[in-house]
């Protein structure tokens, strides 16, 4: 069997450097795949090769992520308003005009916000961990964030900080994954992660990222709002022992679109380090049943 190669690639986007993974035939229905903290599109290294016999598949690295251009925090806005219209920018460079999204953690607010200001490109959701609903903050994950929200001082900041330390990112990819799929865990990814978020300037680009998501939490109302009025087709594919962003944010995305299609998955969080071929198997399904081929 013949396998796609993956080619990355870069564009100039309003004068930073976005890197890409590209694959599949030019012509076949687009998916944008967006990724989430503390990663790059590097999450998707096991996705894109089992897809890209049938699809078109563009993975960006959101500006200060992956090996995009990384400014510092006194040299570019980074704000999720920022990253969602440079997502837009990114698509028009490129000549993507019409698109099914797969958002997964900070990928969901940038993918969302992008659907609210051109909701006649996208043809369908798929969300993996990508939250949209107050109940899908787990607990005790999101207090020191919340914290940060409220009051970003030396001592909110000194907790968050240590989510992307080694450790931090570590508990990110094992938290919530059952026994017998922990050996399908590559260290690889986390290693490679802690590695890109120890870069000079990381400290201020991600507290000033991460300060910034209650403005991803106000605009809740208006992402359910664009999912009652659109009725995008969504599929859910969740890592159900997830305790950053829990099952219930999953189940909520009916209470809008009553023929969404939810999986919980036994894994965690970053779900496709084990179960890749089976969220691959239930997207070419949805896309084939609920999209029309050669958008």
């Amino acid at each position: 069997m013949s396998v796609l190669p993956t080619r990355h690639r870069t564009v100039t986007v309003r004068g930073h450097e976005i890197a890409y993974r590209e694959a599949g035939p030019a012509d076949a229905p687009a998916l944008l795949l967006l990724h989430g903290f503390p990663t790059s599109s590097h999450m998707f290294r096991d996705l894109i090769p089992l897809l890209a016999g049938s699809y078109r598949l563009i993975a960006p690295d959101h500006l200060g992520f992956g090996r995009s251009a990384a400014p510092s925090a006194a040299d570019a806005d980074y704000t999720f308003a920022e990253l969602a219209s440079l997502t837009a920018e990114f698509t028009e460079t490129i000549g993507l005009d019409r698109y099914a999204l797969y958002v997964q953690d900070y990928g969901a607010p940038i993918g969302l916000r992008h659907a609210l200001a051109h909701p006649e490109r996208i043809t369908a959701i798929i969300t993996q961990n990508g939250n949209a609903y107050e109940e899908g903050l787990g607990a005790e994950a999101w207090a020191p964030v919340l914290a940060l929200i409220a009051d970003r001082t030396p001592a909110t900041e000194a907790p968050v900080r240590a989510i992307r330390s080694l450790d931090g990112i570590r508990w990110q990819y094992e938290t919530g994954v059952p026994a017998e799929y922990r050996e399908l865990l590559s260290p690889d990814a986390w290693h490679h992660d802690a590695t890109l978020m120890a870069r000079e300037g990381q400290d201020d680009i991600q507290l000033t990222l991460i300060a910034d998501y209650g403005s991803n939490l106000a605009l809740y109302p208006a992402f359910q709002e664009y999912f009652r009025t659109s009725r995008v087709p969504l599929l859910a594919v969740w890592g159900e022992g997830d305790q950053i962003f829990v099952p219930a944010g999953a189940e909520a995305f009916r209470r809008d679109l009553p023929d969404a299609e939810i999986h919980l998955l036994p894994t965690g969080h970053f779900a496709l380090e084990t179960h890749a071929p089976a969220i691959a198997s239930l997207i070419d399904d949805f896309l084939a049943r609920r999209v029309v081929k050669g958008e």
